[in-house]
């Protein structure tokens, strides 16, 4: 049994988005398959309190926790792969630090001494770690055994100087053998030579001992295998041991990259390392990523999405939506094909000023299996995205509206099929005569941060023939994470759903709509919620799963099936519960046949 917490520090170098995350995850992942419970906490150096007013394209998509916590799409990554819920204190920002020293000095806790970056806001980013490593994140309520630290940026920037110097510190705290760094660094592969470089990493590596952190590990990502010499080159230049540097080259999925961790030998280098309890007895939760990797290599059959948004020129903006996109399809074993449309390319201004432009979106649009609207903020693109919406609505193309996408079409429903032109949601017509979608009671219009409703909220089924509810495999209710400042006008209920427009879904007092369903469509539904926040590798999204499974014709043969592979059973992890054999006889999913 572990005594004392290990913690594991993940810092990077050379550039920033090297794939810090993945790699934290992956050794998260690779410990947790060894039977330890593992927790992560992301560290972001920026002055913000949280994640919550970025624009998607500063730092990609803000990921939502169960209480409500805005933060870094890392800790979306930590969820996925690791299984866990985190919480808001798993995200570390300068801000957040500051904030907290600034109270404290305020209320007269340090009794009239001088407040300095040292050792005061270094003292408060140790104890903030320590104190947040000890938080339960696993559903069985037990305490995490390793915490994995992600220290986002580069080593050397100004603004991460007093975390590093923290960690300089800490690991005299909490001694040797509990503390070990990982430091990511970048090998380039110039093109006209082609020979990997090492002078980067070995910058890199000297900036990072000039501060007082010395690497266990060398993690080099490289776009192909490193070379044997190259390895020794590090090794020598950067005082390690050659098993102390790790090949990390670009892989066909990120699912391989715990494997690629595991084969080069990192679990029995922490073991040594850090004097973990662990068995060498088979890991059972790795042989599920390698057939999971192996499984998304071998797809033969392709379905393509359009996905209709404003911010699809940076993938990462959409990163959850994408994932809870692959996690569906591989479970139907079927290869995903994302088709990016940026909506505003969809509306008639755009064919007068680029035809070109115009007709290029809208072949790719009529071209998709499926059409999914995810959420957004700001008018920018919304006609788009609602004639996209009328289209998918008439052509009986599979549609799936997330947050806005599920008010523009209630919006589109409003304007076509019950003839009030002018519905529209409040948000980009306030004087609209027909308002279907209005402004929370809670939003409080002077501040932007932190005033939508955030977090878990359990949703309500108020229909037993609800193709959603079945998907969810029957359930009475969800718990599901929301965003969203607008809601729609439960007043004008009555008349969308003459019109068989359903709301199937609603909260527990029965005020907010939550859930839409269009009767007479293959797939036409609308979360209020963001349900791609919650997805798994093994247990994808209920209501991405069926946009997957309708866009590839199979959703009706897999209802009168009674939902037998239901996404939510098909491989979960209960790690320790079954043998290793039986696990990995449940992972291969029963495949569904052609109706």
């Amino acid at each position: 049994m572990l005594t004392n917490m290990k913690y594991i520090l993940v810092t990077g170098g050379v550039i920033s988005g090297i794939g810090k995350g993945i790699i934290a995850s992956s050794v998260g992942t690779i410990l947790k398959s060894c039977g330890l419970h593992v927790t992560a906490i992301k560290i972001d150096p920026y002055i913000n309190i949280d994640a919550g007013t970025f624009s998607p394209y500063e730092h990609g998509e803000v990921f939502v926790l169960d209480d409500g916590g805005e933060v870094d799409l890392d800790l979306g990554n930590y969820e996925r792969f690791l299984d866990i819920r985190l919480t808001k204190d798993n995200n570390l920002t300068t801000g957040k630090i500051y904030q907290s020293v600034i109270n404290k000095e305020r209320r007269g806790d340090y009794l009239g001494k001088t407040v300095q970056v040292v050792p005061h806001i270094t003292d408060a980013i140790q104890e903030w770690v320590m104190r947040q490593a000890k938080i339960p994140v696993d559903d069985d309520g037990m305490e995490p055994q390793v915490c994995v630290i992600e220290l986002g940026g580069t080593v050397g920037d100004i603004e991460s100087m007093p975390f590093i110097e923290a960690f300089r510190q800490f690991q005299f705290k909490v001694k040797k053998e509990n503390f070990c760094n990982i430091h990511v660094s970048l090998v380039p592969q110039p093109s006209a030579t082609g020979e990997q470089k090492t002078k980067p990493t070995q910058n890199s590596i000297r900036e990072l001992r000039g501060l007082g952190l010395s690497p266990d590990l060398i993690v080099c990502r490289c776009s192909t295998p490193l070379d044997n010499a190259v390895k020794e080159k590090i090794s020598m230049f950067c005082h390690v041991e050659p098993e102390q540097v790790i090949c990390v080259h670009d892989v066909s999925s990120i699912y391989r990259v715990p494997l690629l961790l595991e084969d080069q030998g990192v679990v029995s280098y922490f073991c040594d390392r850090l004097d973990l309890p662990i068995e060498s007895r088979p890991r059972r939760m790795l042989t599920k990523w390698k057939e999971m990797s192996d499984r998304s290599d071998r797809l033969l059959e392709s379905c393509s999405i359009a996905l209709v948004g404003k911010y699809t020129k940076f993938s990462d903006s959409y990163a959850s939506v994408i994932k809870a996109l692959e996690h569906s399809a591989l479970a139907i074993n079927h290869k995903l094909e994302v088709k990016y449309i940026d909506s505003a390319d969809l509306e008639p201004s755009t064919l007068q000023e680029e035809p070109v432009r115009y007709h290029e979106a809208w072949q790719k649009l009529c071209s998709a299996n499926g059409v999914l609207v995810p959420g957004g903020f700001g008018v920018r693109g919304t006609e788009g995205k609602i004639q996209a919406i009328s289209w998918a609505r008439k052509q009986k193309k599979p549609f799936l509206g997330v947050c806005l996408g599920m008010q523009l079409a209630v919006c589109e429903f409003a304007r076509n099929i019950l003839g009030w032109q002018d519905a529209n949601s409040t948000e980009f017509d306030p004087e609209s005569k027909h308002p279907v979608v209005i402004d929370m009671p809670e939003h409080n219009p002077g501040q932007m941060g932190g005033t939508m409703r955030l977090g878990k909220r359990r949703t309500i089924f108020k229909s037993t023939n609800s193709i959603l509810r079945r998907l969810y495999g029957d359930a009475e209710y969800v718990d599901e994470r929301h965003r969203h400042r607008f809601e729609v006008n439960p007043e004008l209920k009555q008349h969308f759903e003459s019109g068989g427009f359903r709301f199937v879904g609603q909260d527990m007092e029965g005020e907010r709509m939550e859930v839409i369903e269009l009767d007479d469509h293959p797939y036409f539904v609308g979360v209020q919620y963001h349900p791609e926040f919650t997805s798994r590798p093994i247990k994808p999204s209920p209501p991405y799963f069926g946009l997957l499974l309708a866009a590839a014709g199979k959703l009706q043969g897999y209802l009168q099936k009674g939902c037998r592979l239901s996404p939510r059973d098909t491989y979960s992890d209960r790690s320790g519960s079954s043998s290793p054999d039986s696990e990995i006889s449940e992972l291969k999913l029963p495949s569904i046949s052609q109706d």
